[in-house]
């Protein structure tokens, strides 16, 4: 088998992940963009270990290690998105610059921004 067959694949995977990551606003295409990432690197981790004809199968077992990590990565991922949309009402990540400055952020241009809270209502 050729190396560079799967290597331009996983190329060409990266790159559109890549560019799903640069280019994508709902986190949640950020989330698959990452993934999509992900697999390119287990394809490339795969096809070196058959071309090195590794006897221990390092290439596949880090592959194995890398998919439980995206696993996980994605479960934490999507409950952080979730929650993030029903707090905010949207999982647009250029609206949620602001969680992580604070209710009194500043803004990239300076100004600094005030908001007020709502009265909580007793139940």
């Amino acid at each position: 088998m050729h190396l560079a067959y799967p290597a331009v694949l996983a190329a060409l995977l990266f790159a559109t992940g890549l560019y799903g990551v640069l280019a994508r606003r709902n986190a949640i295409l950020v989330l698959m963009s990452v993934e999509l990432m992900l697999n390119a690197v287990n394809l490339n981790l795969v096809a070196f270990d058959v071309w090195l004809r590794d006897t221990l199968h390092a290439g596949q077992a880090l592959t194995l290690f890398t998919i439980a990590i995206a696993a996980a990565e994605i479960g934490i991922g999507l409950a952080i998105v979730l929650m993030v949309y029903r707090n905010r009402g949207t999982s647009d990540v250029d609206r949620l610059r602001d969680t992580a400055e604070g209710r009194h952020g500043a803004h990239p241009d300076g100004t600094t921004t005030t908001t007020t809270t709502r009265p909580e209502v007793a139940a």
